[in-house]
């Protein structure tokens, strides 16, 4: 089968999302050749300087597609789950939908619903899996397909790939390499759910853990920390909310940085160069790379000193 000719199938698959991360398998669901009668997902949301009312990524791809879009608050009543029953979905596909599904949702459609979870589960249940295992320092993640239940990430798993997370790695990076391999997952589910070769593995009861939501608060850089563990959450919190540390009552984000040797008290300059600002942490010191000052734009630590000097001695506060 090729990419320019998908073959046609008479599965109707209904969609529930509303980040890049969902509309990614959306868009690999539709070039499959798979119809979807109805997308679901977040009402418009103010963003952007001028906070107009937003259409999130998967409303830019069905309403791109032709198709049908609904946005409920809630689907707890019947008239919020009327376009869906309408729709008549043989399954109901969700990633990153942000809402509970009920009950009566779930047992909607005749294979069920199955959601993308950019986590190997039972690790990293929630609704920050990506930030979370870097920030934690894993190894590895990946993505699991599973079957809907009225729990919290807890269905039975379908299919679980692993995907390597390199030192270097951002939740803006990973997030891109997870969404295309959950892409990739749900369309080879999609076809092997209606040939019943997909065996559903229940989750093991050892290794739970969840992912609490990201709070603008946690961007707060604690300098008492190790140097190992800020640099983590400087890559956990790139693109959001960005780590922010404090300099002469500036807020500076930090966007990029590497633990290095170094020891003095905590949040104190050791050195600034072109190579970066040197900073004693709880334990060793962190090279901060690339650094943002309010209404400015990311730079690399030379360009950011010329703009804004920093000298050895000064000493940082965590960010608020």
């Amino acid at each position: 089968m090729s990419a320019a000719a998908p073959s046609r199938s008479s599965l109707r698959v209904a969609f529930a999302g509303t980040p890049e991360f969902a509309a990614a398998a959306l868009e690999a669901i539709l070039a499959a050749g798979f119809a979807v009668p109805l997308v679901l997902t977040q009402p418009d949301r103010p963003a952007g300087r001028g906070m107009k009312l937003t259409a999130s990524p998967v409303k830019q791809v069905a309403l791109a597609h032709g198709i049908a879009v609904d946005q409920p608050e809630k689907l707890r009543s019947e008239e919020q789950r009327a376009a869906l029953v309408a729709c008549a979905p043989d399954i109901l596909v969700v990633a990153a939908y942000g809402l509970l599904l009920p009950p009566a949702v779930l047992e909607l459609p005749r294979l069920g619903c199955i959601n993308i979870h950019a986590s190997l589960l039972p690790r990293w249940r929630g609704a920050a899996p990506i930030h979370r295992a870097i920030e934690a320092g894993d190894a590895e993640t990946g993505i699991t397909i599973m079957q809907m239940d009225e729990g919290l990430d807890t269905g039975a798993m379908l299919m679980k790939r692993s995907l390597a997370i390199g030192p270097d790695d951002t939740t803006a990076t990973l997030h891109d390499r997870l969404a295309a391999l959950g892409a990739e997952m749900v369309v080879e589910a999609l076809r092997a759910l209606p040939q019943g070769t997909l065996k559903a593995e229940p989750q093991p009861e050892a290794g739970v853990t969840y992912a609490a939501k990201i709070g603008k608060a946690e961007a707060a850089i604690d300098w008492h920390r190790p140097a190992v563990e800020i640099g983590r959450a400087v890559r956990a919190f790139n693109p959001f909310p960005g780590a922010v540390g404090t300099l002469r009552d500036v807020a500076v984000k930090i966007w990029r940085a590497e633990p290095v040797a170094g020891s003095g008290a905590p949040g104190t300059v050791l050195s600034a160069d072109e190579s970066g600002v040197v900073v004693a942490c709880g334990e060793g010191a962190l090279r901060l790379v690339e650094l943002q000052k309010p209404g400015s734009r990311r730079m690399p630590a030379g360009e950011f000193l010329r703009g804004f000097p920093v000298s050895a001695g000064e000493r940082f506060g965590s960010g608020s």
